[in-house]
């Protein structure tokens, strides 16, 4: 097989392909990350000063403008970082879902604008399988089988995360297992919308059960996955989340229909509606 050229390029492109909403670029050096405009870096997210401060204005704003009220400083900091966690964690979950890579993207290593739904990043390193081409590249890191492979995906999902969480935790005002819980649903979530939209949702929910069976610290719980029967007999996958987005405070009647205050009828009700349109 001939070498690529890069080892997440092509997971990247299949990504924007089917979700236009988010593109990842990549620099092939350590040249300066993008500023200005909408872009800020997730170190300065992890530093939790300024640049988060004006990352949670938009999202403040957001809230005021679309439901005409404002929400508390906590549930706006928790909007702020699934909107930040949701695209970070597709760009390692995808490129091992589609490829088998799995890249480390240290915080000084990623910048978001999602104004424009762009993400920038330097993949200085990643973990492969044997025989794949890619291992002849640069920063290439072949490990043994499958589940050495899924372990990376966890070490360095915990990695970026882990930082960011330190700057969004205080303006949340939660810790450890409740932030966990969050990007455990993060990990879940992402990858199983992209993979509907590749036309492999059933391989993405096998897949994610075995990346979180339970007990893989720091995440919490597993992957959950389960199965709901429509009015027509139609088998309708759900989960339940680890974590509340606390989307309730702003809209009592509305939750999601993977959120833990959703009964089953609900979920049938809303995934039934979803389908139908």
């Amino acid at each position: 097989m001939p070498l690529p050229l890069s080892a997440v390029a092509d997971a990247y492109a299949r990504l924007a392909e089917v979700y236009p909403g988010l593109t990842a670029t990549e620099s092939s050096g350590p040249e300066a990350a993008p500023t200005g405009g909408g872009w800020v870096g997730a170190a300065a997210l992890a530093d939790g000063g300024s640049g988060l401060e004006a990352f949670l204005a938009w999202d403040d704003a957001q809230v005021l403008r679309d439901y005409g009220q404002r929400a508390r400083p906590d549930v706006v900091a928790g909007f702020g970082l699934h909107r930040y966690a949701w695209p970070a964690c597709l760009l390692i979950t995808v490129p091992w879902f589609l490829h088998r890579r799995v890249p480390r993207l240290p915080v000084t290593h990623v910048s978001y604008d999602r104004g424009a739904g762009r993400m920038a990043v330097r993949v200085a390193s990643f973990a492969c399988l044997p025989g794949d081409p890619a291992a002849a590249l640069p920063g290439a890191r072949v490990v043994a089988d499958e589940e050495a492979l899924r372990a990376e995906v966890r070490a360095a999902v915990a990695e970026h995360m882990e930082p960011v969480l330190a700057g969004f935790g205080p303006p949340m005002r939660r810790r450890g297992r409740a932030l966990w819980g969050m990007v455990t649903d993060e990990i879940v979530e992402g990858l199983w919308y992209v993979a509907h939209l590749f036309g492999e949702e059933r391989r993405a929910m096998r897949e994610l059960e075995a990346l979180l069976p339970g007990a893989t610290r720091p995440y919490v719980g597993s992957a959950a996955f389960r199965e709901l029967t429509g009015p027509d007999g139609e088998p309708l996958p759900t989960r339940d989340r680890a974590s509340c987005c606390m989307f309730y405070t702003v809209r009592p009647q509305d939750t999601c229909a993977t959120c833990p205050r959703t009964c089953d009828a609900d979920r049938v009700a809303k995934l039934t509606a979803v389908a139908a349109s």
